[in-house]
């Protein structure tokens, strides 16, 4: 088995994976009925090097990511990419 294979099999069957496959549109609709705890998940899925996490953002910043802002991340990390 090749790894383009195994990559494919893998993005198939992880959720984060197929988000990233949207067009903008299906993305902004798919990410509007998400949790503000499933896109903190997506974000330090996505960026392990981020300050997502409520735990990391208090001691770094003093406060928690809001949904809108996480939103607005992943939309930018998405469609950038």
């Amino acid at each position: 088995m090749d790894l383009i294979s195994i990559n494919q099999r893998r993005e198939l069957r992880h959720p984060f994976y197929k988000l990233m496959k949207l067009e903008p549109e299906a993305l902004k609709k798919e990410l509007s009925t998400w949790s503000r705890t499933e896109l903190i998940e997506w974000l330090c899925w996505n960026d392990r090097n981020g300050i997502y996490s409520d735990e990391d953002s208090i001691a770094e910043f003093g406060n928690v990511l809001g949904r809108d802002n996480s939103m607005e991340i992943v939309l930018k990390q998405v469609l950038e990419k």
